[in-house]
């Protein structure tokens, strides 16, 4: 029964996405008072059933009912009950319906947080939302029902991929999904501006929120990605450049660069049609990484579907929804322009710089990552070929340095006009550093690293100068006002420091992993030992330990140095539902980086134990999580959260 509740609170969430359409589009065309309470009305009520809908599946892997076709695909009674929920959103089906429920939740955002600004906007914003939900809902009816039954139902289910369950599954999902999702309410909102023709500096303050959220959220679902590709995958690596990694690397770039153009829109009403371009763009890059992971042309652990046709499916709806929305663009954006100007030395030349060098690099990622795909397509599958770090190395990471270089220099610089003497001038300190830091990395990691120089000397960059910004405004009125200014100093501010920083660290910490790691691999029995990275590593047990629904070999190694003695534990798990083995490493982490173990196969007496050390590898996370503490902290911003000046009619 819970499963047929679950299908027709999605069925009645269609029917009211499709009147939220209508109500909104119609509503804001005839500026009807009604039809437009109701566009806000459906959609609190839109996200009620798709709420329904998912607690009725949750329910169902919780249960678990093995009858609902996904649960038995998916789940296992031996799975701890943790996995079996997080399989909610661990399919195609499971994860498609979690996209809704996200997309419904930022419609109903918009309903009840955009009484300040003027109706019209609103509730053209809601019936684009609604067109999105609806899109997404019929494909979810039509192509990837979540609650098909089976008949008989069987007596245990298929289980969930192994390295599925984790943890990181559990958090991971969500948060990429609230950013992916997140830019769908930039995209929407930017249409209904341009269905108005208006896109005034109230619009740019009520773009920011959406965009700061579905930035921040996007953020940490890319570093916990990391975290969990680098812990639980075996291969002591941070990154590999895998498409679907792309696919949230690039609406990220976009999204920077989106909110730094609503920045210049919202405070000198500059970069109007670039702001509405970005809009658009960033999203149509969230669909197509919904394309890349349910369209079959990818094998990956991140893919969650193999059948075409849904992924065409997809696909012509980015296609017919970025169309739209450009043509839309096209019409109207040229009418919509300002006067506002400024000069070549500017915060607003800054950060249209910054802009240019973002979408360059996103513009390398998409290179790679859909390259391969074309060829094969127009090959018709006869002709496969991979892109791998070396053209990264090569595209992207040029692009990336000189736009690192740049970040330090925007909050420095003057609206309008400015000199680059005066610039030097208050950048000076920082500049001084940056070139000790300079002088400090060829020393330590030597001149056959000049990518990773620079790197650890533009993350120092990075770090000092997001300090000196507050210290040049804590220090502006005098040492006597230090402590007043401090307390007066805005979240906005606070949040540009930190996420200016986070890069920093971040940068810090894959300049160095990438510069210093070593690795070894040691054959060892039980009492035997091996040296590395100053370690005596020494195998003090190896034994086989039963799981919920796994059995594992485990070994115990005791790690000792000046100073040191610390225990590490690596497993290799067998899953018997799945006949499917996986690595857990064991990771000794530090402040200072990682000592991370590998357990392998078997070797007579022995076992193959991997080591790797990598410096400072644990900035790489931290970093992430402070740039996305900057962007949530921003949303505390009272300017931020109320969006317009003040609650008025439209004087129009």
């Amino acid at each position: 029964m819970i499963a047929e509740i679950g299908h027709f609170a999605l069925i009645l969430a269609f029917l009211l996405a499709l009147l939220q359409a209508a109500f909104g589009l119609v509503g804001g065309a005839r500026r009807d008072v009604r039809l437009m309470a109701g566009a806000r009305a459906t959609a609190l009520f839109q996200l009620l059933f798709v709420a329904m809908a998912f607690c009725a599946l949750a329910m169902a892997y919780l249960i678990p009912d093995f009858s609902v076709t996904l649960v038995q695909q998916h789940s296992h009674s031996t799975q701890p009950w943790p996995y079996r929920l997080a399989a909610t959103w661990g399919s195609h089906e499971g994860s498609l319906l979690l996209w809704v429920l996200i997309l419904a939740l930022y419609g109903a955002a918009a309903a009840l947080f955009g009484r300040r600004l003027r109706p019209t906007l609103v509730s053209r914003m809601l019936g684009v939302q609604a067109l999105i939900a609806m899109a997404f809902l019929g494909f979810a009816l039509f192509t990837s029902n979540p609650f098909l039954r089976l008949d008989p139902a069987p007596l245990d289910g298929a289980e969930l991929n192994p390295l599925l369950q984790d943890p990181g599954l559990v958090l991971h999902p969500p948060l990429l999904y609230l950013g992916y999702v997140g830019f769908s309410a930039a995209f929407s909102l930017a249409a209904a501006a341009l269905i108005e023709g208006r896109a005034d500096m109230a619009f740019a303050r009520w773009l920011r929120p959406w965009v700061i959220a579905a930035w921040s959220t996007l953020t940490l679902g890319i570093a916990l990605g990391s975290w969990w590709a680098y812990y639980e995958l075996g291969w002591g690596g941070w990154w590999f450049w895998d498409p679907v990694e792309n696919a949230s690397l690039m609406p990220w770039l976009a999204g920077t660069a989106l909110l730094h153009s609503a920045i210049v829109l919202e405070k000198r009403g500059a970069l109007i049609s670039w702001t509405l371009l970005l809009s658009i763009l960033t999203f149509a890059l969230s669909l197509l990484g919904t394309f890349l992971v349910r369209s079959g042309v990818l094998t990956s652990v991140h893919a969650f579907a193999v059948d075409p046709a849904r992924g065409t499916a997809i696909l012509g709806f980015t296609v017919l929804a970025t169309g739209a929305a450009l043509m839309l663009y096209g019409w109207r954006a040229p009418k919509m322009q300002t006067g506002a100007v400024f000069s070549p030395v500017s915060r607003e030349a800054g950060l249209a710089l910054n802009n240019l060098f973002l979408m360059a690099a996103t513009a390398a990622v998409f290179l790679g990552t859909f390259y391969p795909v074309f060829v094969e397509v127009l090959s018709q599958g006869r002709d496969r070929i991979s892109v791998g770090p070396p053209y990264y190395a090569i595209t992207f990471v040029p692009l990336v340095l000189p736009l690192l270089a740049l970040v330090v220099f925007g909050p420095m610089l003057h609206w309008k006009r400015d000199t680059l003497k005066g610039l030097i001038g208050r950048l000076r300190v920082p500049l001084a550093i940056g070139v000790l830091g300079l002088v400090a990395a060829i020393w330590l990691i030597g001149m056959t690293h000049v990518l990773q120089i620079l790197g650890t000397a533009l993350g120092l960059w990075l770090i000092v100068g997001s300090i000196w910004v507050l210290v040049r405004r804590w220090t502006a009125g005098g040492s006597g006002e230090v402590g007043w200014r401090v307390r007066k100093t805005p979240p906005a501010v606070w949040a540009v420091c930190l996420a200016h920083a986070g890069l920093g660290l971040t940068t810090l910490g894959i300049a160095s992993v990438t510069a210093l790691e070593t690795q070894t691999v040691a054959t060892v029995a039980p009492g035997q030992s091996f040296d590395f990275a100053g370690r005596r590593v020494t195998l003090t047990r190896a034994e086989m330990v039963d799981g919920p629904n796994y059995r594992a070999e485990r070994v115990t190694l005791q790690t000792t140095g000046p100073g040191l003695n610390r225990q590490i534990t690596s497993e290799r798990r067998f899953y018997p539902v799945t006949g499917t083995w996986t690595t857990e490493a064991g990771i000794d982490l530090t402040p200072m980086g990682a000592y991370y173990v590998s357990l392998g196969e078997r070797r007579g007496d022995g076992v193959v134990i991997r080591a790797w050390n990598h410096p400072l590898v644990g900035w790489i996370w931290w970093g992430g999580v402070i740039m996305a503490f900057g962007g949530a902290l921003s949303l505390t911003d009272r300017r931020l959260r109320l969006a317009a000046p003040s609650a008025r009619k439209d004087p129009s």
